[in-house]
């Protein structure tokens, strides 16, 4: 189902999610919208626990991350800069929205642990999917039609081209109300692989736990 060019510095990690009743029908409960609000990364917060890293590993684990989408000739700066970090400054300022169950688990992981994460609509996507570096493309990536370009950016293609990557998702594939199944990818460095492993776990127990739903791990 999914494949992974050969690259040197990202560690492999994905899952597929299926909810039991599309996510229009399903509610994100206030025991994970705290985590949205949660005062520190460290904090433990209520309900399950993060996978912990103080300040210095954090600012570590920020430029690996970073030179992951470098490597193919990315510059992660900027508007360019793993979606990560702009959690991290929207949480510091009470404005990451709850969008469904999905998008918020996923938001919820991503703030806490410091990694990327892509969420796919499975059904608004096309088989085969492979994570590779991007030529000279781009694609919407909202609503409103604004685009992004992903020349040497690190991406998840199907067969269509490329439809997600560390930065900012494509508008086609994202979650809707009648989403019922998708595709996680976490944007992990391999120097971290044990933190990307552990926060894979978490956020696999976040959505089963608050879903309902069942994972699937694929790498």
């Amino acid at each position: 189902m999914l494949d992974y060019a050969p690259h040197p510095l990202l560690e492999q990690a994905a899952f597929v999610t299926e909810f039991s009743s599309p996510l229009g029908e399903l509610t994100s409960p206030p025991e994970l919208l705290a985590w949205h609000q949660a005062a520190a990364p460290g904090d433990p917060g209520p309900g399950l626990g993060p996978p912990l890293l103080d300040d210095d590993q954090r600012e570590l684990l920020r430029q690996d991350v970073r030179d992951v989408l470098r490597h193919g000739g990315h510059k992660p700066t900027g508007r360019g800069k793993p979606s990560a970090e702009y959690l991290v400054r929207a949480r510091g300022e009470g404005k990451i929205p709850s969008i469904n169950l999905a998008v918020d688990a996923c938001n919820a992981v991503s703030v806490h642990s410091g990694l990327p994460i892509s969420v796919v609509d499975l059904d608004r996507a096309t088989a085969p999917y492979e994570v590779k570096v991007a030529g000279d493309e781009a694609y919407i990536f909202n609503a409103s039609g604004q685009e992004i370009g992903l020349k040497g950016l690190l991406c998840l293609f199907d067969a269509t081209g490329p439809i997600a990557n560390a930065v900012k998702d494509s508008h086609g594939t994202k979650t809707s109300p009648a989403t019922r199944r998708t595709l996680s990818i976490l944007w992990g460095p391999i120097a971290h692989a044990s933190h990307v492993r552990q926060t894979m776990a978490w956020y696999q127990e976040m959505l089963t736990t608050y879903g309902p739903a069942s994972t699937t791990e694929l790498f």
